[in-house]
């Protein structure tokens, strides 16, 4: 097997290292983290399928779409972006929480809201946003945040959708990786 998987992502060539997840299943691993021109680019290429939509609000889950996020929302001059985090923090005694069960963790994991976060997403349009979609686990529990939190959600938005994510509808995708 290959080490490496080669993927475009709008005429940027990556080289995702293979790994194997607890399951059996190996992935293409694609990490923003410290890759500020990576970074970049990807949000400026999201900014531009997602503004049609024209959400009020962007929600991201930690820690991997923060940073994508974060540009994509400067991207679109607005000054707050919502972050679900995956551990309560003391600020977020009074927001809310839902569970999920991710292909990359294949444990159950539970996602907060401050209530900070529920005030800025309330009677708002919102984007989610996020580096990959795999089984949508991840996906369908910030959908659920949103909708607690009084939002409703008008796009999802993602760099790669991998394995079948790719042939839903609703969401929106940079490039696709297959499941190895």
């Amino acid at each position: 097997m290959d080490k490496f998987f080669t993927v475009d992502i709008c005429g940027r060539e990556e080289h995702l290292p293979i790994l194997p997840l607890p399951s059996g299943i190996n992935i293409a691993f694609f990490n923003l983290h410290g890759n500020v021109e990576l970074t970049e680019h990807c949000a400026k290429h999201i900014a531009e399928r997602i503004k049609k939509y024209n959400p009020d609000v962007l929600i991201t889950a930690e820690s991997k779409g923060l940073q994508l996020t974060h540009c994509v929302a400067r991207d679109f001059g607005h000054k707050m972006y919502a972050v679900a985090r995956k551990s309560k923090k003391l600020y977020m005694q009074d927001g809310i929480e839902v569970e999920a069960k991710t292909i990359t963790t294949g444990e159950v994991q539970h996602l907060y809201l401050s209530a900070h976060d529920v005030d800025l997403i309330n009677g708002k349009t919102v984007a989610i946003v996020d580096d990959v979609i795999s089984t949508g686990a991840a996906n369908a529990a910030l959908e659920q945040l949103v909708a607690t939190a009084g939002g409703k959600v008008v796009c999802r938005a993602f760099v790669l959708a991998e394995g079948d994510a790719k042939d839903r509808d609703g969401i929106e995708y940079l490039a696709n990786i297959p499941l190895l």
